[in-house]
């Protein structure tokens, strides 16, 4: 049986870092560290004050420290886990495209003030439990404790995500939610996951904290092991020239001082 240690690093990435951030930004919440309305869903705050940021951080605050707060919790390390080791395996960046596609969609709908929520991270869970659902439509599944507003606009953005990647394309129709370029460069440049066939080599100094040339207290420089091998070796055959100079700094003719020209 493995420790919870183990269990942590065993998660996929990037259900791991959405619900770590959400853990960490209801903690920081609970130790008073800022307001809320300070990082919720404002138009008038994002046009008028260009305060964007809001745009990304509702979607990591899920709550107080409740049940209800628990259970979205627990959909992330099922449901999210579950999606990324199954049908997202090996696919880091396409389950990446799916999230920001799913916060846009919650991003327009929030558009009309009938379905507007200060903090969307709620929907954005239950559109990847209706996601799971239409790809284990053979498990059962408990919906208990699904609010109705925040889970009717997840639905909704799940379903739209899931017509464009699978249904439509499987009636005939072109497959229009291809991933695009830029997520494929955000996403190898944070280094982790795996992306079969992807259009962008992963960056290979992703999770190295300094890296150059190291210098001795004593001034010399050291050198690299890959400048040393590329370092063309010297002949041990080739005879050393021998030093005219015989170890004398200078040479050539004395003169006394008291000797005459």
């Amino acid at each position: 049986m493995s420790t919870p240690a183990e269990y942590f690093r065993s998660l996929p990435p990037v259900s791991k870092f959405y619900g770590v951030t959400c853990l960490l930004t209801t903690t920081a919440y609970y130790l008073q560290l800022y307001s809320p309305w300070y990082i919720a869903l404002s138009y008038e705050d994002v046009i008028e004050r260009f305060q964007v940021w809001r745009l990304v951080t509702n979607f990591f605050f899920l709550g107080e420290f409740s049940f209800p707060f628990a259970i979205r919790l627990i959909m992330i390390a099922n449901y999210g886990v579950s999606l990324e080791r199954g049908p997202f395996d090996k696919r880091t960046t396409d389950f990446v495209w799916m999230l920001i596609f799913g916060a846009f969609s919650l991003l327009v709908l929030a558009v009309v003030p009938l379905l507007w929520t200060p903090f969307m991270g709620s929907s954005l869970v239950y559109m990847i439990l209706y996601v799971w659902s239409r790809e284990f439509s053979n498990v059962p599944i408990n919906i208990y404790g699904v609010s109705l507003k925040p889970g009717i606009l997840g639905f909704v953005a799940g379903h739209l995500y899931y017509f464009l990647t699978v249904l439509h394309p499987l009636a005939g129709g072109k497959y229009l939610l291809k991933t695009p370029l830029w997520v494929h460069k955000i996403v190898a440049f944070w280094g982790v996951g795996t992306q079969i066939n992807s259009p962008v080599q992963r960056n290979p100094y992703a999770g190295v904290a300094f890296r150059g040339r190291g210098y001795r207290l004593n001034g010399n420089r050291s050198t690299n092991t890959d400048q040393q091998q590329q370092q063309p070796q010297t002949d041990s055959t080739t005879p050393q020239q021998p030093n005219e100079a015989g170890g004398v700094a200078f040479s050539g003719r004395s003169h006394r001082l008291d000797a005459d020209n």
